[in-house]
C-alpha cells in the first residue's frame, strides 16, 4: 500500500508541474517574464475565489440543503468517526441533495469542506457500502485533493485563456504576415494551439490518479476495502443500465478512459481487492462486514422525482 501511495504522489506532482510548466511556458512565449508574472497573479485571484466561494455555490447549484443531525444521527456518527480517523480538525459538513440520482461528492477544505450526498445513494447502498463511499470522499478531503483540483482547473482555464488570446493576436497579425511584412514565430503558435488540449487531458490524468489514492487512503479510513468495492460495483451496474437507455443499444461507455474523470472501474476494484488482501487480519472496521439493509433513517422522505439536466449543466 505505501509502495501504491508513493507512485501515486510522483505521479500527482508530476502531472501538476506539467500543467504549471505549461502555463509558464505560454506567459513566456506571450509576454516573457512579465507574461510569467501576470499568470501568476491573474491565477491568485480566481484559486482563492474558488476555494472560499465554489463550494457553497455548487451546493446551492445541487440544491443541496444541510443535513441536520436529528434527521440521519448514524450518518453523521460515521462522519465524525471518519473525521477523526483522518486526523481532521473539523468533521466535513454534511448536505442532503433530494434527487433520486446516486450522486456523492466533497468539497472544499477546512472549515468550509462538506461532503454532499443524495437520497438516491442513501437508498441504493447498504450501511457498509455507504462507509466506504464516505471513507473515500473523507480521504479526498484529508490529502487535500479538493484543493488541488481547484487548482488544477484555474491553471487549465488560465492555460485556455492566454492560447485564445494569443490565438486572436495571431489572426490581426495574419495579414502582415500574407504581405511578407511579419515572421510567425511557430514554435508558440504550435503551443497556443494544442496547450489547452494538452492541459486538459493531464488535468483529467490527476482527477484519476486522486481517485485511485481516495481508494486507498478512503479503505484505511474505514477498514473495509471490500465495502467501498461493492459500492462501487452496485454504482457502476446502475450507470451502465441506465447508458443502455440513452445511447446506442450495446455501447457501455460514454467516453475513452482517457476522457473520464474517474478511472475505469475494473481496474479501481483490482485495486482494491489488493489492498484488502495486504490489510491485515482484525482490522477495525466502522460497520461490521455482515451488516445488511439500506439503513436509512426514517426521518427522511423519499424522494420520486426523476433526475434531470438543469439550466447550470448538473444532472441531478
Amino acid at each position: 500500500m505505501a509502495g501504491q501511495s508513493l507512485r501515486n504522489l510522483v505521479q500527482s506532482a508530476v502531472l501538476v508541474l506539467g500543467m504549471v510548466g505549461l502555463l509558464l511556458a505560454l506567459g513566456w512565449f506571450f509576454a516573457g517574464i512579465y507574461g510569467i508574472v501576470w499568470a501568476v497573479c491573474i491565477g491568485i485571484i480566481p484559486l482563492v475565489v474558488s476555494i472560499r466561494v465554489f463550494p457553497d455555490l455548487v451546493l446551492k447549484m445541487y440544491r443541496a440543503r444541510p443535513l441536520a443531525a436529528a434527521e440521519a444521527p448514524q450518518l453523521h456518527a460515521i462522519i465524525r468517526e471518519l473525521a477523526r480517523r483522518a486526523d481532521l480538525d473539523t468533521a466535513p459538513r454534511l448536505h442532503y441533495i433530494p434527487s433520486t440520482a446516486p450522486l456523492v461528492f466533497s468539497i472544499g477544505r477546512g472549515e468550509n469542506a462538506a461532503i454532499a450526498v443524495s437520497d438516491g445513494i442513501l437508498r441504493l447502498l447498504t450501511l457498509r457500502e455507504l462507509v466506504g463511499v464516505l471513507g473515500h470522499e473523507m480521504s479526498h478531503i484529508g490529502c487535500g485533493d479538493t484543493w488541488v483540483m481547484s487548482f488544477a482547473d484555474v491553471v487549465s482555464r488560465l492555460t485556455r485563456a492566454i492560447s485564445l488570446l494569443g490565438q486572436i493576436l495571431v489572426l490581426i497579425n495574419l495579414p502582415l504576415f500574407i504581405l511578407g511584412d511579419y515572421a510567425m514565430p511557430w514554435v508558440p503558435i504550435i503551443l497556443m494551439t494544442f496547450a489547452p488540449t494538452i492541459s486538459a487531458l493531464l488535468q483529467l490524468s490527476l482527477s484519476r490518479t486522486r481517485e485511485y489514492e481516495a481508494d486507498l487512503s478512503g479503505a484505511r479510513l474505514s477498514g473495509d476495502p471490500a465495502g467501498l468495492a461493492s459500492a462501487l460495483a452496485k454504482l457502476e451496474a446502475q450507470q451502465q443500465q441506465l447508458l443502455k437507455r440513452a445511447i446506442i443499444p450495446g455501447r457501455t461507455t460514454i467516453e475513452p478512459s482517457i476522457l473520464r474523470t474517474h478511472p475505469v472501474t475494473d481496474e479501481r476494484l483490482r485495486r482494491l481487492a489488493s489492498i484488502e488482501r495486504e490489510m491485515y487480519p482484525g482490522r477495525e472496521t466502522l460497520i461490521g462486514s455482515n451488516t445488511k439493509g439500506k439503513e436509512l433513517t426514517p426521518h427522511l422522505k423519499e424522494v420520486t422525482r426523476k433526475p434531470r439536466r438543469h439550466f447550470s449543466g448538473l444532472w441531478h
